[in-house]
């Protein structure tokens, strides 16, 4: 039995193997660095250095395009603390989802000062972008403010003014 097999036997909700046309057999990655398999709900994907781990729903669509920058899952999706969102680590960053804000990326320093201030918890909330901008200068928008970020100065918190 390979691990993505063991895997789904621990997580049999994510439905049976889906027949790409080649047979439901497990797969290559393109990068020869795992494998993976397609399910009905999901997928489930493996490497040496991440182990298996699935994703599915908006999250994974939303990885799919994300892929080069983001690398492999390294958590199974999981529900955010706060009972409203979820998200999967991967190995170069994270999605985060919420029914009102969608599935959108964070990497980087922008990431690590999010995860330091409380994630989701902070007066931040939820991000509502992906990563924009220039080499230079980037930022990430959240429900609540941004953070930028450039090489001079780091990353730096900023919150929305609420006008009413």
């Amino acid at each position: 039995m390979s691990v993505i097999d063991e895997k789904w036997q621990q997580i049999q909700w994510i439905g049976q193997p889906v027949d790409t046309g080649a047979g439901s057999a497990e797969m290559a990655t393109s990068d020869n660095r795992g494998r993976c398999r397609d399910y009905q709900h999901g997928s489930i994907y493996w490497t040496p250095q991440t182990g298996a781990h699935e994703v599915h729903g908006d999250i994974r669509l939303h990885w799919v395009r994300h892929q080069r920058l983001l690398g492999y899952p390294t958590t199974d999706e999981s529900g955010c603390p706060d009972g409203v969102g979820r998200y999967n680590h991967f190995e170069h960053g994270s999605i985060y989802w919420t029914p009102r804000t969608g599935a959108h990326e964070i990497h980087g320093q922008i990431r690590d000062l999010w995860a330091s201030m409380g994630r989701e918890n902070s007066f931040l909330g939820y991000p509502v972008t992906d990563e924009i901008g220039t080499g230079n200068s980037r930022s990430s928008r959240f429900q609540h403010g941004h953070i930028s970020w450039n090489p001079t100065e780091g990353p730096k918190a900023h919150r929305s003014v609420l006008i009413d």
